[in-house]
């Protein structure tokens, strides 16, 4: 049997990782600034967090949900306390696109509508939900196609405002990413969300902050909704949560009524993933990882900005992105296969920075040592 060829692959072989390097089966150490697609968020095999999760391996590994399960309640009040969202309630799940499809049917629960709005160059996930609400014709079949999904242009206060007048009483829900990932680190601006809240009370519309990608966000406020001074009614979760566990989750404003078997799950919120997950808060205190992330960021995007050839770096903390000319096009490729750095993209053109939140300064400089020496390589070949 062949494995279904959907990704395009490096030709490389990770077998081992450690903090923010990972090495491949011939023994070449890599840089890694992208996380695995924004998974690693405390840095690979962290002590703690393999600690954790062997400790509980040694005791029991899963049970279904129909018996108590202490270390989701343990993991509730600690996301609650590190977020603080201590009110919110807590599902547990396995991954973002999970997480996004039970946010969106939660809020279609909850008001008994339809329409749900997007914006252009989202990315919510590859289920039925998800990526019908997801800004890309190639991943969604004829079977996810449907008229209830508005997509309206990012940071349009106007178009959005037109949109409720419009459809007011039919709108369910408002999905929107604080920092688009997929869509190439485009940042939700400060006064768009918090118009985004004034409209949802208006019109009895649910909030859903997709923080999916920039779940810690890698700086002092936890969700990059923060930003904006206001609450969301849904967050949805998942990425660097579990540090490469698979486990997602929601959390949901206390106003919004759970009742039995509206949501469910098999594996989500099992003893390893809560385990997992825990390892990750823990760990993002005592370290002070959030601190760490803005200080390097910041130092990132500075010296990223100084670079003539790099336009647009955008981002908050250690989400960055940057838009790429076309003379440079294989900047990405040679940091790669050059620099042995792992970066990831958005197309057509540009590099997106995922590392995780104990990335130390001296990788980081490490990094714009080695972006210099690729794009003066790339000039003096063209010419």
């Amino acid at each position: 049997m062949n494995l279904f060829d959907v990704y395009p692959i490096n030709d490389v072989t990770i077998v081992k990782a450690k903090g923010s390097y990972v090495w491949d089966d011939k023994g070449e150490q890599y840089l890694d600034l992208y996380g695995g697609h924004a998974v690693i968020s405390i840095g690979h095999t962290h002590p703690h967090w393999v600690k954790r999760i062997e400790e509980q391996l040694e005791k029991i590994a899963f049970y279904s949900n129909s018996i108590k399960i202490p270390l989701q309640q343990e993991l509730a009040t600690k996301l609650g306390k590190v977020s603080g969202k201590e009110d919110y309630q807590l599902f547990l799940c396995n991954s973002g696109a999970e997480a996004n499809e039970n946010a969106l049917k939660m809020a279609s629960f909850h008001n008994g509508r339809k329409k749900i709005i997007a914006f252009s160059k989202s990315f919510h996930g590859r289920t039925s939900l998800a990526v019908a609400a997801t800004d890309n014709k190639n991943y969604i079949a004829p079977v996810n196609e449907t008229d209830n999904v508005i997509f309206l242009p990012l940071n349009d206060e106007q178009a959005l405002e037109e949109c409720f007048k419009k459809n007011g009483k039919q709108i369910s829900s408002v999905i929107i990413e604080g920092i688009q990932g997929v869509g190439g680190i485009n940042v939700a601006d400060v006064s768009f969300l918090k118009k985004i809240r004034t409209l949802c009370d208006e019109y009895g519309a649910v909030y859903i902050a997709d923080s999916v990608q920039c779940f810690p966000l890698p700086l002092y406020k936890f969700f990059s909704h923060d930003f904006a001074g206001v609450n969301a009614d849904i967050y949805t979760m998942a990425k660097g949560m579990g540090n490469g566990f698979p486990v997602a989750g929601i959390i949901i404003a206390p106003h919004i009524k759970p009742k039995h078997f509206q949501l469910g799950t098999t594996f989500g919120g099992n003893h390893l993933a809560c385990a997992a997950a825990l390892a990750v808060l823990e760990v993002l205190e005592e370290e002070k990882l959030m601190g760490n992330a803005t200080l390097v960021g910041k130092y990132l995007r500075d010296e990223l900005e100084a670079i003539p050839e790099l336009k647009n770096v955008r981002g908050r903390g250690l989400m960055i992105g940057f838009d790429v000319p076309e003379d440079l096009k294989d900047l990405k490729k040679n940091l790669l296969w050059n620099q042995k750095i792992f970066t990831g993209e958005a197309k057509p053109n540009v590099i997106r920075l995922l590392p995780s939140l104990a990335l130390k300064k001296r990788d980081a400089e490490q990094f714009i040592d080695s972006i210099k020496e690729e794009i003066a390589l790339l000039q003096e070949t063209a010419s």
